[in-house]
């Protein structure tokens, strides 16, 4: 197939940035089309011949590098235009979580070092709280250990602040990409893309080419929803807790059968089995088909969730022995450096996943016009 002669087709010489190599790829997926049927990516490139900045960083993060393109594609290496899109897409997307970031030092930081920085803060939290736990406890259960009060005045801002500096991160990517008013109807769609993984079937309904070439596989999208769901049902049993804390007046600790725990304990299964599957799958993947400089915050923010899983799990088991103190420091170190690298780790890409759905649902909604 020959492609336009005026495409640039040399990556030694388009451009120094992660944009600017996206885009060359991405002018050569367009002029050849082979791969139309993929995921949402390549039917978006085909709506348009000139992209921008903002266009780029949408497709990027509209990309769940799934990596079928990859193995389809007639110009990959050792092909003289070198096409390795979902490299390319990767590392303008990990790009654009740095730069969008608020403060964007903290994310360039947990990018390039984020095994280290998250053991260190999370070891270092734990072990503050181990020195405190039990100097301020009062009533049953965690509350033995940890005052209520406390753990609130410690875990809201916690929670919010960094969702404060999320929304900051979000509100300029929207502009970037050119977002405009949301429709009942973009939502909706972008909700249903995201509750089903559907980018994570390759488009085709056949899976990803993840971890084992050319080979397609479900597994990937299997653990993400484990821990999409699993994340979500943790996060029910919390609310369910506080409501039955401030609205019934019943505080913990609670029963198997009580409503916090029947959601936090299949909760915390799903995100455990979903987390160590990714771990899993992320050390069989090839490295090169992804943003390899940003392996480590990668792995350090899929590492924090099996630990804030496990610890919670092993928490509930111990209730009533002499390790609840330890396990309690170790789950609250975990759960606090989770919240506090939020904006900044991996943790991010599923707000940002979201917007460009949305944006994506936006587009397409405007086009049936």
């Amino acid at each position: 197939m020959s492609l336009d002669v005026g495409l640039q087709t040399d990556p030694e010489t388009y451009g120094a940035t992660a944009t600017d190599e996206a885009r060359r790829q991405i002018e050569i997926c367009n002029a050849c089309r082979y791969c139309e049927g993929y995921c949402a990516v390549f039917p978006a490139i085909t709506r348009q011949k000139v992209f921008a900045d903002g266009d780029i960083t949408q497709l990027a993060n509209l990309c769940h590098n799934c990596r079928g393109c990859y193995h389809a594609c007639q110009y990959a290496p050792p092909h003289d235009f070198a096409l390795n899109l979902p490299r390319a897409l990767a590392e303008t997307r990990a790009e654009s979580w740095e730069r969008l970031a608020w403060p964007r030092p903290l994310a360039q930081l947990f990018q390039r070092s984020g095994v280290a920085l998250a053991l260190a803060l999370a070891a270092g939290i734990a072990l503050l709280f181990l020195a405190v736990l039990g100097a301020a406890g009062q009533g049953r259960g965690f509350y033995a250990w940890m005052g209520h009060g406390a753990m609130v005045a410690i875990f809201l801002p916690s929670f919010l602040l960094p969702l404060a500096a999320l929304a900051v991160s979000l509100r300029r990517y929207w502009r970037e990409v050119g977002g405009a008013r949301l429709h009942r109807r973009d939502l909706s769609d972008a909700v249903v893309a995201a509750g089903r993984l559907r980018n994570l079937s390759g488009g085709q309904g056949q899976g990803c080419n993840y971890e084992i070439g050319d080979r397609y596989s479900d597994a990937r999208r299997w653990m993400h929803q484990a821990v999409m769901y699993g994340f979500l049902l943790c996060f029910a049993a919390t609310v369910a807790g506080t409501v039955l804390h401030y609205g019934f007046e019943r505080p913990a600790p609670y029963g198997f059968w009580s409503l916090p725990k029947l959601l936090g304990v299949p909760g915390g299964l799903l995100l455990t089995l979903g987390a160590a599957g990714l771990i899993w799958l992320k050390l069989r993947a090839d490295p090169d088909l992804g943003a390899p400089d940003r392996w480590g915050g990668e792995m350090a923010f899929v590492a924090l969730l099996l630990a804030v899983a496990v610890t919670g799990l092993a928490l509930y088991a111990a209730t009533g022995t002499a390790a609840v103190g330890g396990l309690l420091a170790l789950h609250l170190g975990s759960v606090l450096t989770l919240f506090l690298l939020t904006p900044y780790s991996k943790m991010a890409h599923g707000f940002y996943r979201f917007a460009a759905l949305l944006r994506e649902a936006q587009i397409a909604r405007g086009a049936r016009r």
